[in-house]
């Protein structure tokens, strides 16, 4: 009779490939479907069961040229086991399926105007979509180095960014269009033409603290018009030029979406309508990584679709 697996003293140490080639054998009772299932071949799973068998001084399987059965050692060992690798496989197929839903904190470092034309539109429409995932949204109008801030992605508008980033264009390029509050012309004749902008209070801003006033530049045909408007205020954000615009404070250039609700309300009214000017696209830059984290790639693939223009 056989005798069932007793060990006394300290127990050897098993490796997990044995007990796996093990596990397979005894569940199809044939070394060679256990061989194709593993990826080894049948004498590796023979070796392999002779050295665990050595290794518990014990035989788990009984071996003719014909069939293979378990003994009952063997059947004791399988019958705990198995239960024990299910569960690891269990475990297993749980962590890949948590890139099929990704979760985990999110932080997105945006500026306002980035924020309000791009992601607020989205946010909870992403929310619904993938409940597991929290987001943290950092609104600065800097390019922030994402690494060192423990940012998992940026926007900013335009493609120049820092070594080992990857960049991803959200939506098309950003288009700029005068605006004004009803207000501001109870006292004062609406501009017909560029070069009258000269006569007005116009609402400047800067590309960031302490930077260079952002330049009133208008498409026309073929060529740039650029003009040297004036203005008693100035901001940092375009957030600022926007309200100060709803106040009556002057005449802004600003984004056309960013200004999309004002417009529709009544608030603001688009003025010298044949001149725009053209800025780039805003972009999602995050670093380069041989393994994305779930919740990065499923933001990614959900706000370039999001964004994408509609094709008619």
């Amino acid at each position: 009779m056989n005798k069932k697996v007793i060990i006394d003293g300290p127990p050897s140490p098993l490796h997990l490939p044995g007990l796996i080639t093990f596990e397979a054998a005894a569940r199809h009772l044939n070394f060679a479907r256990a061989a194709a299932e593993i990826g080894v071949t049948p004498t590796a799973v023979s070796r392999t069961i002779k050295n665990l068998e050595a290794q518990l001084a014990v035989r788990l399987f009984n071996r003719t040229t014909r069939s293979v059965s378990l003994t009952e050692a063997g059947t004791s060992l399988n019958a705990s086991l198995a239960p024990a690798l299910a569960l690891i496989r269990n475990s297993l197929s749980q962590a890949v399926l948590a890139t099929d839903q990704p979760s985990g904190m999110l932080r997105l470092s945006a500026s306002y105007v980035a924020y309000r034309i791009l992601i607020e539109p989205h946010l909870a429409a992403f929310l619904e979509r993938y409940p597991l995932i929290n987001v943290e949204v950092s609104l600065d109008n800097q390019l922030s180095d994402i690494v060192n801030s423990g940012f998992d992605v940026g926007i900013r508008m335009g493609r120049k960014l820092q070594n080992d980033m990857i960049s991803v264009q959200l939506g098309t390029v950003q288009k700029r269009i005068v605006v004004a509050a009803p207000d501001y012309f109870r006292d004062r004749t609406e501009p017909a033409t560029i070069a009258e902008l000269l006569a007005h209070d116009c609402l400047r801003q800067r590309y960031s603290v302490g930077g260079r006033l952002y330049d009133w530049r208008f498409a026309d045909r073929e060529q740039t018009v650029h003009i040297d408007v004036q203005g008693r205020l100035m901001f940092d954000e375009m957030r600022g030029v926007l309200d100060a615009a709803i106040q009556g404070r002057g005449i802004a250039f600003v984004l056309e979406q960013f200004a999309r609700q004002e417009l529709k309300s009544g608030v603001l009214r688009h003025i010298l309508t044949p001149h725009f000017g053209w800025d780039d696209a805003f972009h999602l830059y995050y670093p380069h990584r041989e393994h994305m984290p779930g919740k990065l790639r499923a933001f990614v693939n959900f706000m370039r679709a999001a964004t994408s223009p509609a094709i008619e």
